[in-house]
Order: C-alpha cells, then sequence, then structure tokens
C-alpha cells in the first residue's frame, strides 16, 4: 500500500476501506454499495491508489455530471474527464473523441450507475465496452445490490474484463437462465416473446464473480419512518380515472398494443387525480408543523410540480426522473411524495437522497394515497421491490381490472 492510501485512510469509513483494500488487489472491480455509503469517494481513492495513472474517465448519467463534478473537486488531485453515458450512443464525435484519447493516455475508466449498461444490445453499452477493452484499469459503481435479473450481470463483467466470465451472451443465457415461448396472433400476424421463468447455477455465477464485487449496505444511527395519508379523490377527477380504466384497459386493446398500452393508461389514469385538493391540503398541515427547509416534496407530472411549486415556494420540489439520482441531500430529512412512482429504483434512490452519511436527523417519508385501486397498487410494488410491469404479469387481465 503506498503511502497516499496510508494517509488517505484514516479519513475514510469503514465501508470505504474495506471496498479499496479488496479491490486494490484487482486491476478491475466493482462497487455495489448503497446510495449515501460513499462509493464516489472510495472509487476516487481506489484509483490515487494507482500509481502512473494519467486521468480518470468517469462516465455517469447525463443529469449526475455536476453534482459529481462537485464531489471529485472535495477530494482533489488527479484529472478527471466526466462524460455524460447517455452521450455515448447519441454522438459519434465524442465517442471517436474519447476512443483517441485513451489509446494516447493512460486512462482509469469507471462507469458509474452501471445498469444503463445492463442491456447488452444497446449502442451504449457496446461502445462503453470498447472503450473499456483500451483501459487496464476498470471500476462498475451501482447504487444497488446485484441485481435480481442475472442477465444485468453479463454486460457489467464484459466491461470489466471478458475473462471473468469466459463466455459469450448467448452461453451465459443460457446456462443461467431457463425461459419459456410464448406466441400471441393477432389475425394473421404472431408475435413470439420469451419470458424468463427461473435461473439455474446461481452460486456458480457467484462463485466467477464474487473476487470482483464489493457489496455494502448503508448503516447509519438514525431512523427511517414511513408515514401513509390517504386522500379523497376530488369526484370529477375520480370520474375520469374510471372512464379511462374502463374504455382502455380491455382484453382487445391489450393484446393489440403487446400489453404496453398497460403501463401508458395506469400513468394516464395517475396524472387524471395528480392535482387532487385534499393532496395540497395535507401537504401544507404537514409544512405548517415542520421546517420548510427540511422538506422535499417528489412529483412525477409537470402539472403537479408547477403546482407545488406555486403553492410552497419555501419548500424544494423535485421531480423521479431528474432528481431520485446522483444528488446529496443530507440537509433535509423529511419527504413527502406527493406523487407515486412506478419505479422501485427510483423511489430507493429519492429515499437515500437525505438518509445517507452526514445525516444527523431521523428521516420521515409521507406517502399521499388516493382512494382508488391502482395507489394500493403501487404501494404493494415497492413493498415487494418489483416494477408494475412485473406485476402485470403475474396477473390476469380480469384480475387488475378488478384491483384498480
Amino acid at each position: 500500500m503506498n503511502n497516499y492510501v496510508k494517509n488517505q485512510m484514516q479519513n475514510l469509513l469503514d465501508n470505504q476501506i474495506s471496498a479499496i483494500e479488496k479491490l486494490r488487489q484487482y486491476k478491475v472491480g466493482a462497487l455495489f454499495m448503497e446510495p449515501g455509503t460513499g462509493k464516489t469517494r472510495a472509487a476516487y481513492e481506489l484509483v490515487k491508489s494507482v500509481q502512473n495513472i494519467d486521468c480518470i474517465l468517469w462516465l455517469t448519467p447525463f443529469q449526475t455530471k455536476q453534482n459529481l463534478a462537485d464531489e471529485i473537486k472535495k477530494c482533489g488531485g488527479l484529472d478527471c474527464e466526466i462524460v455524460g453515458i447517455e452521450s455515448l450512443s447519441n454522438s459519434d464525435r465524442l465517442y471517436l473523441e474519447l476512443y483517441s484519447k485513451i489509446q494516447n493516455k493512460k486512462y482509469f475508466i469507471i462507469c458509474d450507475e452501471s445498469l444503463k449498461i445492463k442491456n447488452w444490445s444497446a449502442k451504449r453499452t457496446k461502445r462503453i465496452i470498447e472503450l473499456g477493452k483500451l483501459c487496464e484499469y476498470k471500476l462498475v459503481l451501482n447504487g444497488t445490490p446485484l441485481s435480481k435479473n442475472l442477465l444485468d450481470i453479463w454486460a457489467q463483467m464484459e466491461f470489466l474484463s471478458p475473462k471473468i466470465l469466459n463466455m459469450g451472451i448467448s452461453e451465459f443465457y443460457n446456462t443461467f437462465c431457463e425461459w419459456v415461448k410464448i406466441t400471441k396472433r393477432f389475425g394473421y400476424r404472431s408475435i413470439v416473446k420469451e419470458f424468463i421463468t427461473k435461473y439455474h447455477n446461481v452460486d456458480y455465477l457467484y462463485s466467477l464473480i464474487k473476487f470482483y464485487v464489493y457489496e455494502s449496505d448503508l448503516q447509519l444511527d438514525i431512523n427511517k419512518q414511513y408515514i401513509n395519508i390517504p386522500y379523497e379523490i376530488d369526484s370529477d377527477l375520480k370520474e375520469k380515472y374510471y372512464f379511462l380504466k374502463n374504455t382502455y384497459l380491455d382484453n382487445e386493446k391489450l393484446m393489440a398494443m403487446n400489453n404496453n398500452i398497460f403501463l401508458e393508461m395506469t400513468q394516464k389514469m395517475q396524472h387524471k387525480y395528480c392535482c387532487s385538493t385534499e393532496k395540497f391540503q395535507f401537504v401544507e398541515r404537514l409544512i405548517k408543523n415542520n421546517k420548510p427547509e427540511k422538506i422535499l416534496i417528489y412529483c412525477k407530472y409537470i402539472i403537479s410540480t408547477e403546482e407545488c411549486k406555486k403553492r410552497f415556494p419555501n419548500v424544494t420540489v423535485m421531480t423521479y426522473g431528474k432528481n431520485s439520482f446522483g444528488l446529496n441531500l443530507q440537509d433535509y430529512n423529511i419527504t413527502i411524495y406527493f406523487d407515486k412512482t412506478f419505479d422501485y429504483a427510483q423511489r430507493l434512490q429519492s429515499e437515500h437522497r437525505t438518509y445517507r452519511v452526514g445525516q444527523l436527523e431521523n428521516c420521515l417519508y409521507y406517502d399521499l394515497t388516493g382512494d382508488v385501486g391502482l395507489e394500493k397498487m403501487i404501494n404493494d410494488n415497492i413493498k415487494k421491490k418489483q416494477g408494475l410491469l412485473e406485476y402485470f404479469k403475474q396477473k390476469s387481465i380480469e384480475e387488475i381490472k378488478k384491483e384498480l
């Protein structure tokens, strides 16, 4: 261990030290550390422990670039080039420029929020893997543990080194997955889709990757408290909700749209009542009984976001897609979910924006829950840590209609 690492170790958390001590033995590795555990700092110090590195190429979701730059600036030292992951698929020029740079310098390449490259057939995944082939040292970071979908693992390990798994995607698929083919016919047309039903040889898979993976949960001496606030949806808005349900969620339309209409229509149904009167009344009471500067409000739709900003100017209003990733908000400890999200990952990330290292107060999470079946369905899915589409696949159309 070089002198730099020895000096820096005393300023790091135990999980950060453990991560560095494990992964510095290898030239590649994966940090699967929950949000708030300090994975950015751990990754940076891991790079600093490697001698003769010219620059870090840090690939991260575009929306987190500025926040990452601020975090790295606090660490100081090594030159770092931050690039939005999405930009790699949108800009041929950027990709070719990076490819040329890496050939002429010794880069340490980091892929942040690495589930962004889980789709092995996507252009950005292929390009990131190609860039990785030019770098001796590589690291993937993600804020959640190893995915329950084993297919997500292949692209991440392939980026680090093909030697870890030593198998292509087809062999990986056949070794660890069992699937069924379902054919759906629409008149003279038919569509064949494959669904994974079971995983095999999981212990063998973990034996292949365990040396290169460090996982860490968040453990703080503060509590998280979840509070559900039921509200009654305005009668006219509820009427519009049921109109959409009865008009669009029928067998013929679901089959014709290959079930994609389900997510689209439930989004529209939720949008119809997102600005129901009682929601604003409850939020007003919560703000009155707490410090506004400690409160975050999460909205999902433009109309609810703008209305909350207008009504509650002294409170920070956020959106899931833009603000759930990559922000450090430990100065806040009260979160109000004005609109529910269907996406468990977004919900988890939003919680860890406040419940993280540096938080000194107990964290409160208020869920506004309307009196329609969709709201309960979303709550149940979040508790089960699954997505709404996954839930839909487990139910018959008639069961879904009854629950909504």
